[in-house]
């Protein structure tokens, strides 16, 4: 755990009309929280896609050619490439979250729409920090977290079965 305040620049972008979306605080804090105490500063992007540049991007960079809800990308810096001294980089990545796919989502689990944001945010936020759910072990443990987050938002788990 990291102590000391949060650094966080979040910079999100609406690639389709904002009525019924979260407001782009909604989105900083959630990533705040799924950060707070896990790294001291942050630089990150938020897209918010309709159901064609979703599946776009997911055929692109998976190979699925579908829409899904969020997808993470984490920054690289390209192998062999030095930065600067004293130049820190604390790029983190980007999420996208296709909008149609995460309505959806949240009609058919009856959840609050923006319980769902929150949780697909937290979600994104923790495989940018490189934390992932390949297997039992690593889902379990990556959901524990999720629900810890969210709990402290005051949003009900989101995997208890309605």
């Amino acid at each position: 755990m990291t102590k000391g305040p949060l650094r966080l620049d979040v910079a999100v972008g609406y690639a389709l009309p904002r009525a019924g979306l979260p407001a782009a605080a909604s989105f900083r804090k959630w990533v705040a929280a799924a950060l707070q105490g896990r790294i001291r500063e942050a630089d990150l992007a938020i897209r918010l896609v309709d159901a064609d540049e979703g599946r776009a991007l997911n055929r692109h960079y998976r190979g699925k050619d579908y829409a899904t809800n969020v997808l993470s990308f984490p920054a690289e810096v390209a192998e062999g490439v030095k930065l600067p001294r004293g130049v820190k980089l604390p790029l983190l990545g980007d999420l996208v979250l296709c909008a149609p796919v995460v309505a959806r989502e949240a009609r058919e689990q009856g959840k609050p729409l923006n319980a769902h944001y929150a949780h697909l945010t937290v979600h994104g936020a923790l495989h940018l920090l490189g934390l992932d759910h390949q297997d039992t072990r690593e889902a379990e443990c990556m959901e524990r977290l999720e629900r810890e987050i969210l709990a402290g938002l005051g949003i009900e788990d989101p995997y208890r079965e309605r």
